[in-house]
């Protein structure tokens, strides 16, 4: 990670040097916190952060979920992000905004434990690699299974991470790029840190919020952008006999955007290189993320 100049830490702008916790943050201890994942593209009219009140909103969502009251509102979060951005000079971004339980307690129940926000932006290039978007990356069907949701919110929480953590180093160490997660009733639910999408015959799919994914921003414009382009999306279970079977696989996700995948556990699919459909969902991601489809530029908020 290259450090940049500063953070946005409840309210201030903060040497990045500075921005620091306490070893007894209730975060640190029972994984008591939110966050997301956004991105600004570099285009022709600037720099503009892809669907940032989106994220913002689904912050304060997952926050609620885990009775957490961030004391900032989507408009003044979305001011935060500008701040953080211009004044780290950044064109192209990752940005990090996270709320988490700080000091005031060291028991389970963190009322009493002061609720932080911080934001952090920095430059990041493709999280699955250069190499990946172009030629497809190497899944592993993950022997951890994906976390029910029976047993947390469906937000975007820090502590039930830990799950995904588990599943990518398991595919790391055997040679893999990422991970994807079964339900423990076998359906395919996403990777350790993207959703998923399955062509067969020319019908997309993807698996439905039931089978504990999470809904995703990136999904939610890709299915868009498909839908859009003449294309029927059908969110279905997906069971892993499904997946040699495919066409075309990908993930998406901020970090992700669209990554082709080109084998599952040694199992080229398709051709065993991207498909048109996965090439497609990738060109209009890129031209809606860069501000050349003008019917998607609300999703676009320039700095």
């Amino acid at each position: 990670m290259e450090p940049t100049k500063s953070i946005w830490m409840d309210g201030e702008l903060v040497p990045w040097a500075e921005a620091k916790v306490h070893v007894l943050t209730h975060a640190l201890h029972y994984g008591t916190g939110v966050f997301e994942g956004i991105r600004a593209y570099k285009n022709d009219d600037g720099t503009a952060v892809f669907r940032l009140r989106d994220h913002m909103k689904r912050l304060l969502v997952s926050a609620g979920a885990y009775s957490m009251q961030i004391e900032y509102s989507v408009d003044e979060l979305v001011v935060a992000v500008r701040d953080t951005v211009t004044d780290n000079e950044l064109e192209s971004c990752y940005i990090r905004p996270i709320s988490f339980y700080e000091l005031g307690t060291i028991g389970l129940n963190p009322s009493g434990a002061r609720l932080r926000t911080s934001i952090i932006a920095f430059p990041w290039g493709a999280y699955l690699g250069e190499e990946g978007l172009l030629n497809g990356i190497r899944v592993k069907v993950s022997s951890w299974a994906r976390i029910s949701l029976r047993s947390f919110p469906a937000a975007k929480a820090t502590g039930p991470y830990i799950n995904s953590v588990l599943a990518n180093q398991e595919a790391l160490r055997e040679g893999y790029d990422e991970a994807l997660l079964l339900t423990s009733d076998g359906n395919v639910s996403e990777g350790a840190g993207e959703n998923l999408f399955l062509i067969k015959d020319g019908q997309v799919m993807t698996p439905p919020l039931s089978d504990g994914c999470l809904a995703g921003i990136t999904r939610q414009s890709v299915m868009t952008l498909l839908t859009d382009d003449g294309h029927t999306i059908v969110e279905k279970s997906i069971l892993p006999a499904d997946l040699f079977e495919a066409d075309e696989l990908f993930l998406t996700g901020t970090a992700a955007e669209v990554t082709p995948v080109r084998e599952v556990d040694d199992h080229p699919i398709g051709s065993g290189k991207p498909g048109p459909i996965t090439r497609r969902a990738q060109e209009l991601f890129s031209d809606a993320a860069g501000g050349k489809l003008e019917q998607y530029r609300d999703w676009l908020d320039y700095l």
